[in-house]
């Protein structure tokens, strides 16, 4: 193992023969990516606009206006495309399909419901959504106002720590547990771009992309109910060239997830943006079967999350050239029963069970991170693939912890090796080739952080290649 050290280092520092913890703090520091090229967006000036209230809807929330709304999104498409217009109103529908050159424009104070029936969405599974495009081009969602999947309709028992969900496998519909309408979809669609909207109280997952390409999200919020599962703000499957910018995403699942079901996901920026979230504010898998690559989250706020930044390939498919820059992480611990252990950042990969592959993890830039958290860093290869080639520069890491949950405990799910015991650390590190470290700072706040074992915990037979280089640790009692 090659360690080459320029260190100043707090004399509690200990580096020890099991894993390595580190935590960093940073000097503020510009930096521009410059492998993502930004998606054109292609405009169109309406040529019609037809409102929904034209077609009959009620605009009362109790009766059904699908019939209406698929009606003109129909007369629309017909025209030539242009925009559907829901004035201000309550529309409940069933699944609704938007088609090329259309534009949902719903106004402030309209809300579109959807509809909390198994009968409301088609005999597929796949496609359960309030508001579905397939195969489409030109086509947005805008206007203001609200588009609502009445999530908590689908609640069988509130719970503090996780609420239990409507499942309609028990109809035969589908199996597992997740068996709830998304809110919106795109698939395999071009040109797609969303703004100026609120997607609220998703059953399942929220705004979801599949193998699209130039899609646009921005100026946009959603928020979805804090104890329910699998409510993840944005999903990008298989989808190239996508921007999402300026949106605030709080909810209880994770808040922007690219994953590769069936394809390679390339150039991605997220920027401009505030998440809260109970999992992930960014994750990348857990899905993970096809190539990452080319991805850039840029100035995000990410507050009260169990976890901030994360990769979790368990797959077979390689990530690289991955850059997150300017972020502002805190996390906290919330209830075990959720993946997480409140680590700013989380890179790992491993096989999801004996007969899959594993992933490598490459090129990874760490610049101009602050993060206050009550965990460590965990960064874990593994035996049978490669995390290589990581860079942290200017990052400034606070541990202090203000919650009563144990701690000591690191977290590979899912899959792999579930929960493990470990004695807590500022940084944990396995199975790592090429590790630079320049201008980071560790704090360690208040006595109860305080009586960790290590801040730097490795196995030295499974790092190489380390460079830390203006690297300072503190500690400060309380």
């Amino acid at each position: 193992m090659a360690v080459h050290l320029h260190l100043h280092l707090h004399p509690f520092i200990i580096l020890s023969s099991t894993l390595l913890i580190l935590i960093f703090c940073s000097q503020t520091e510009s930096y521009t990516s410059s492998h993502i090229t930004l998606p054109s967006i292609r405009t169109r000036s309406p040529p019609v606009s037809i409102s929904v209230a034209d077609h009959g809807t009620t605009g009362d929330g109790v009766h059904y206006d699908t019939e209406s709304i698929q009606s003109a999104i129909d007369a629309c498409s017909s025209a030539g495309g242009g925009r559907v217009v829901f004035p201000p109103g309550k529309y409940l529908t069933a699944t609704v399909f938007l088609k090329s050159g259309v534009v949902l424009e719903v106004q402030r104070n309209a809300t579109v419901f959807g509809g909390t029936r198994l009968e409301d969405y088609p005999a597929e599974q796949s496609r359960w959504y309030v508001v579905l495009a397939e195969d489409a081009e030109d086509v947005g969602i805008t206007g203001g106002g609200e588009i609502n999947g009445q999530g908590l309709e689908f609640v069988v028992r509130f719970d503090e720590r996780k609420n239990v969900m409507v499942s309609w496998n028990r109809t035969g519909a589908c199996s597992g547990d997740e068996c709830r309408p998304r809110l919106i979809g795109f698939i395999r669609s071009r040109n797609v771009r969303v703004w100026d909207i609120h997607l609220n109280e998703p059953a399942y997952w929220c705004l979801h992309l599949v193998q699209c390409d130039n899609t646009y999200i921005h100026d946009m919020s959603i928020y979805g109910d804090f104890n329910t599962p699998n409510n993840d703000g944005i999903d990008i499957d298989d989808s190239n060239n996508t921007v999402i910018t300026r949106c605030n995403i709080n909810t209880g699942d994770d808040a922007i997830c690219p994953k590769t079901y069936d394809g390679p996901l390339y150039n991605l920026t997220a920027s401009d943006s505030w998440i809260r979230t109970k999992s992930s504010a960014i994750k990348l898998g857990s899905a993970s079967w096809f190539e990452f690559k080319g991805l850039l989250f840029d100035n995000i706020t990410i507050v009260d999350s169990h976890r901030g930044l994360g990769l979790q390939i368990r797959d077979g498919g390689n990530v690289s050239d991955i850059t997150f820059s300017n972020i502002n992480i805190t996390t906290r611990y919330y209830d075990p029963s959720w993946w997480g252990r409140a680590e700013p950042i989380y890179v790992t990969t491993c096989p999801r069970d004996n007969t899959s592959k594993t992933g490598s993890i490459s090129n990874l830039l760490f610049v101009n991170i602050t993060a206050t958290s009550e965990n460590g860093v965990f960064l874990s290869g593994s035996k049978r693939g490669g995390l290589s080639n990581l860079k942290f520069l200017n990052v400034d890491l606070n541990y202090k912890r203000w919650t009563s949950y144990d701690d000591g405990l690191v977290d590979y799910r899912p899959g792999c090796q579930g929960l493990v015991n470990h004695s807590s650390a500022g940084f944990i590190m396995e199975h790592i080739e090429g590790l630079e470290v320049e201008n980071v700072n560790m704090r360690w706040l208040g006595d109860r952080v305080r009586k960790w074992n290590n801040p730097l915990d490795f196995r030295p037979s499974s790092v190489d290649n380390i460079s830390l280089v203006n690297f300072h640790s503190n500690s400060y009692g309380q």
